[in-house]
């Protein structure tokens, strides 16, 4: 299995510095570096990243409400652990798709996905996209909402364009919060004044300095980064508002009696 780390795609950016002179090569590799800083200086807690899901539904739980028995892997934003190839597919065992609800005297079909769902992008079955009127998210919950019910059957030896099959695809994680953009557009900008040896905001590994007989003492940029911050205002104050407490990464749990999940596809 594949293991990933870090967000899935570069963070949004506004950029705060002429670009003019610098290469789009150049550019894009100083914007996914600061995107990576940004994930892990936020605790590893913001990035979405899609996920085709192949659900396979069985019995309710005793308490009548749908039940998941594995968690999709992660570690792009620190939950379980690991995450693997988004091209592809990931089984899981769901709810019954029939369970009663505690807010609601009717049957509700529904299926609990795993992990925190910023939206569900697609569904299908038996090969047919359906329309997004068909369905609505509660939380993690995918409820039916045109009169049908979710699959109790999957058959995993097919690809989702076949009968017999459903997928649901997925943007899992939390989304990046405001202003992320305006702080890694000030980041990218350093580390490209850095890449030509011009002057930038960001510490070297210089921690005293002696000019015209005043002395400067800084941290170095490796104590810096060790604290959770970077000495850029903008960034320093945005990683301040998101992860005050300075956490390394998403709290998260694990049970052994969860049965593994299976991924299907290469």
């Amino acid at each position: 299995m594949t293991i990933k780390t870090g967000p899935c795609s570069d963070w949004p950016v506004t950029w705060s510095c002429d670009l003019s002179g610098f290469a789009p090569a150049v550019t894009g590799t100083a914007l996914s570096m600061a995107s990576y800083l940004m994930w892990s200086l936020s605790g590893q807690q913001y990035s979405t990243c899609p996920a085709t899901l192949r659900p396979c539904l069985t019995d309710c739980g005793r308490t009548g409400e749908p039940f998941l028995y594995g968690l999709l892997p992660w570690s792009t934003y620190g939950n379980t652990v690991a995450w693997g190839g988004w091209d592809s597919s990931w089984w899981f065992p769901g709810g019954c798709g029939s369970c009663g609800d505690s807010c609601s005297c009717a049957r509700i079909s529904q299926l609990t996905l795993p992990a925190r769902v910023s939206a569900v992008t697609a569904v299908k079955v038996d090969g047919v996209l359906l329309a997004p009127t068909a369905y609505r998210l509660d939380n993690n919950r995918l409820v039916r909402t045109d009169g049908g019910v979710w699959p109790r059957c999957n058959n995993l030896n097919l690809d989702d364009a076949h009968a017999g099959t459903w997928s649901v695809t997925a943007d899992y994680g939390v989304d990046i919060p405001p202003g992320a953009d305006l702080a890694v557009g000030q980041l990218a900008c350093e580390i490209l004044k850095a890449t030509t040896g011009a002057d930038c905001q960001l510490p070297a590994n210089v921690t005293q300095l002696i000019r015209q007989g005043v002395t400067i003492t800084m941290p170095s940029i490796a104590e810096m980064l060790s604290g959770g911050r970077t000495g850029l205002y903008l960034v320093d104050l945005w990683l301040e508002a998101v992860n005050p407490y300075r956490l390394r990464q998403r709290a998260r749990t694990f049970s052994v009696d969860r049965p593994a999940v299976r991924r299907t596809g290469t």
